[in-house]
């Protein structure tokens, strides 16, 4: 079958599937390095799986205080292993990304601490947190301030600011690899490692966390492997591989890590509590699907870059950049286009393509969002989904895609729709 006979019953149009594979043919390298890339981090998980003797009682469920969880616990050395870490904190009772990044933080500061990002603006989920905006339990609230330290122009790294901020007297560096809701370029490894090399120059103590969620599985290496104190990431996220259906993680030096596990628990019970509650299959065959799925969900960003960017639209990374985490912002410049592409996201999705996402309120953000994102585990950012705050310049964030074929037919829809609704004509594609 050729891909207008696989893709007509699923509502793409002739011209939107020709235009696709023509965007494909120039693509075949990009993914045989996105392929190579994925076998090496298999190999990686595998090695750590292999070395810790996995076995099938690991899967046992547990129910209760959780004592003796030997699945558990030796899934928490599975992650130390892979991530080059000292320890790691691997639970379902860490609910998601931002709860993990909280745990992290108030873990490891104190009243009066001071807490960096010299990246920039966190995460609009991470302003509450922070007391940026105002919360109760917010650290700000508990007595911790808060510095920031702006990009340059061109998303550089403000060294002397950063400079400056740390001779103040700084805790804790707080790093966020990924864009978020800005229009920056995600970090490479390589550069966050220059940078927490440069914070450890100025301060040795200083503890460098890196927020490593839609990074994970992208490059051959970890912002842990040089120099990290402490990832922290979320397993409905690319470590989960689309089957852990909650959780988180946070790797790391041992002493940051155990305080994390007193906070998450209680001080003096901190790691050996906490039931697993019958999710151990899934987080370990989760885990070790891990590497395939970011590489499918690797894929469909670099298509969703090479047909927006031909059809005029702004994308970040643009079309030719190297990746570093699995999102593929792009500016389409009115919120009628935002709603266009999501729909067609959705009408892509195996649950709930049938309905329309309309932007809302959602919990921790002070713009209306947007969200498409018809999974299998609600909320999962390693399934296909797009998103994003209804404002200018009306960017969306696409992302996921459990395999590279529906990521592709999500692209391919998102199109459609945008046709459907006029916003892109078929001569556009035509002369494409």
């Amino acid at each position: 079958m050729n891909a207008e006979e696989i893709y007509r019953p699923l509502g793409v149009s002739p011209q939107v599937c020709a235009f696709g594979e023509r965007v494909l043919d120039g693509l075949r390298e990009r993914f045989a390095a996105v392929d190579r890339i994925a076998e090496a981090n298999q190999a990686k998980v595998l090695a750590a799986m292999q070395k810790n003797r996995v076995s099938a009682a690991c899967f046992a469920a547990t129910t209760g205080y959780g004592y003796d969880d030997v699945g558990r616990d030796k899934l928490e050395r599975v992650y130390a292993d892979c991530f080059h870490t000292e320890a790691a904190l691997v639970r379902p009772q860490i609910t998601c990304g931002t709860h993990a990044l909280t745990v992290a933080l108030s873990a490891n500061l104190l009243p009066g601490d001071t807490l960096l990002s010299p990246v920039g603006a966190p995460y609009d989920t991470l302003e509450e947190v922070i007391g940026i905006r105002p919360s109760a339990c917010s650290l700000k609230e508990y007595g911790v301030h808060y510095r920031q330290v702006d990009l340059l122009p061109d998303y550089g790294f403000d060294y002397p600011a950063i400079e400056q901020a740390l001779r103040g007297g700084v805790k804790l560096v707080t790093i966020q690899r990924s864009k978020g809701y800005a229009t920056r370029p995600t970090f490479s490894v390589a550069q966050i490692g220059e940078l927490i090399a440069f914070c450890k120059r100025i301060d040795p103590n200083v503890i460098c966390m890196v927020d490593n969620c839609y990074g994970e599985f992208v490059e051959t290496i970890e912002p842990s492997d040089l120099g990290a104190d402490m990832i922290v990431g979320s397993l409905i996220k690319n470590p989960g591989g689309g089957l852990a259906p909650i959780g988180g993680y946070i790797c790391g030096r041992k002493d940051l890590v155990d305080r994390c596990a007193f906070r998450l628990s209680a001080p003096g019970l901190g790691q050996e509590v906490g039931a697993n509650l019958g999710l151990m299959p899934a987080f370990y065959q989760g885990f070790f699907l891990a590497p395939t799925v970011t590489a499918g969900a690797l894929k469909g960003a670099v298509f969703a870059a090479n047909v927006y960017e031909r059809l005029g639209f702004r994308c970040i990374p643009n079309a030719t950049e190297t990746r570093h985490d699995i999102i593929q912002c792009v500016e389409l410049g009115s919120a009628e286009h935002m709603v266009a592409f999501c729909k067609g996201i959705q009408a892509a999705a195996p649950v709930d393509s049938y309905v329309d996402p309309i932007p809302w309120a959602m919990p921790g953000y002070d713009s209306e969002v947007i969200m498409a994102a018809g999974a299998f585990i609600q909320g999962s950012s390693i399934e296909l989904s797009a998103d994003g705050p209804i404002r200018p310049p009306y960017a969306v964030y696409f992302q996921g895609g459990l395999t590279w074929y529906h990521a592709k037919l999500g692209i391919l829809m998102s199109l459609q729709k945008l046709v459907d609704a006029g916003l892109v004509t078929l001569d556009q594609l035509e002369e494409k």
